[in-house]
């Protein structure tokens, strides 16, 4: 599958993968401030953005994905960032392909299984009727009683795209797909064996996905895992908190 990428900058390669719902756009910022220290690609994840649909969509599809890209833009090895279901997807690229990843950085999300709560975004989602939506502010007017924060809203409606063709809105995201894989997407990783190289864990202080407590449970397959904490930040640690954020990412990436 040939994803849809940007790259920045030159230097040792840097591999960004978004979250669930997310883009590449959604990382743009902080990719050109790592560009000036890095090639920076970020990529759409399947499903996701401007990359290819597939009914197929699981953490070992979307790791052999990213295996593929880098083979395909020859690159023999890149630091990887992930953030939540992206997280998940560089932990299982990290662990199944360990010559391939320098370093990685998990941005708030731990291989382990979370109970959810994205299902009131699914139904308002399916809910609205694109075929009679004349505007965004239109569909944000109808997700405004459904989905109650207002920067969710704005992350979720980057999505919509106008279908040239018909003049009608469109997902450029997969919902369908998406949703039928939501249980897999909460589930513990399946991870083969240990990736014995510098791991950095970005947690959001505001945040539960990743709990201190069990951090050493992490580290049973990431040993070198370190844990860095973002205050005044929730789970979209990039966007709440992008100066600290850049600084602790920059900080592990260029450690010699």
């Amino acid at each position: 599958m040939q994803l849809n990428y940007k790259v920045f900058g030159e230097g040792e390669p840097v591999v960004i993968l978004h979250g669930m719902f997310g883009t590449l756009d959604n990382w743009q910022t902080i990719a050109k401030q790592l560009a000036k220290h890095f090639m920076v690609f970020i990529i759409d994840l399947r499903n996701h953005g401007r990359s290819p649909h597939s009914e197929a969509f699981s953490y070992s599809i979307m790791a052999n994905d990213v295996y593929e890209f880098m083979e395909n833009n020859w690159i023999y090895e890149a630091h990887i960032v992930g953030h939540s279901m992206g997280g998940k997807v560089a932990m299982q690229l990290a662990t199944e392909n360990p010559d391939l990843v320098n370093k990685l950085a998990v941005v708030d999300i731990a291989p382990k299984a979370y109970k959810g709560n994205h299902q009131p975004i699914f139904d308002a989602l399916f809910a609205l009727d694109l075929t009679s939506l004349k505007s965004r502010k239109q569909a944000n007017e109808f997700l405004e009683s459904r989905i109650e924060s207002y920067a969710v809203r704005q992350f979720i409606l980057k999505n919509l795209s106008i279908n040239k063709q018909t003049q009608t809105y469109e997902w450029k995201m997969n919902l369908p797909v998406i949703h039928n894989a939501y249980q897999h997407i909460l589930g513990s990783s399946d991870l083969s064996s240990p990736y014995n190289k510098p791991t950095l864990f970005i947690k959001g202080a505001n945040s539960s996905y990743i709990l201190e407590e069990e951090f050493s449970d992490y580290q049973v397959f990431f040993p070198q895992a370190k844990l860095a904490n973002i205050d005044n930040a929730g789970h979209w640690v990039h966007a709440e908190q992008p100066k600290l954020f850049l600084e602790a990412l920059t900080n592990f990436l260029l450690d010699e």
